[in-house]
């Protein structure tokens, strides 16, 4: 699959059947996240593969009860959580350098990326998660001080087909030169 048609058939998928995903299969999606950029090539993201359904329940339940992912999570043969050493993307020398402040989300999300896009192609599916609570969830699966759990998304396969959302048009978001400016002239 294309670059492009993996952006834009990707889908959020919170149906999953219950055929494991391979070694294999799971080494091509996890090698995909670890060569996403980072800033300074700090690689801030942890990946935590969870297969335990103990585990993978004790994690749904750290969703608010209305976020539709919860079943997902519980369903899938795995659960992806991603997690960010703190205090090294967006530092030089020790020194934050950055008015975004700790840089570790942007990171994340492009090694998260580069993950859901591989596992699309691949025919699996996921969907990005974040409102779940975080401290609850880096207790359960012991995450150190210092790092913090920042996403999770189930994977396998789907058990169901999403139609495309819509999407805005590119002449309301892509401006030339300065804010607001629609043409490049």
């Amino acid at each position: 699959m294309e670059v492009l048609e993996a952006i834009k058939t990707r889908r959020s998928i919170r149906k999953y059947k219950t055929t494991p995903v391979d070694d294999k299969t799971l080494e091509l999606i996890l090698e995909a996240a670890h060569w996403a950029p980072s800033w300074g090539n700090t690689q801030c993201w942890r990946l935590i593969v969870v297969s335990d359904d103990g585990i993978k329940n004790r994690l749904a339940d750290t969703l608010d009860a209305t976020n539709p992912a919860m079943d997902a999570i519980k369903q899938a043969p795995l659960l992806i959580v991603a997690c960010a050493e703190l205090g090294k993307s967006g530092y030089k020398e020790g020194e934050l350098v950055t008015d975004k402040g700790d840089w570790f989300m942007f990171d994340v999300a492009l090694a998260m990326q580069n993950l859901v896009l591989t596992a699309h192609s691949l025919g699996l599916g996921t969907v990005h998660t974040g409102r779940f609570d975080a401290k609850k969830a880096a207790d359960i699966l012991e995450v150190p001080q210092g790092y913090c759990v920042v996403e999770m998304t189930p994977l396998g396969y789907p058990d169901q087909v999403r139609d495309p959302r819509p999407r805005k048009e590119l002449s309301e978001i892509v401006f030339y030169n300065r804010f607001g400016v629609k043409t490049s002239s």
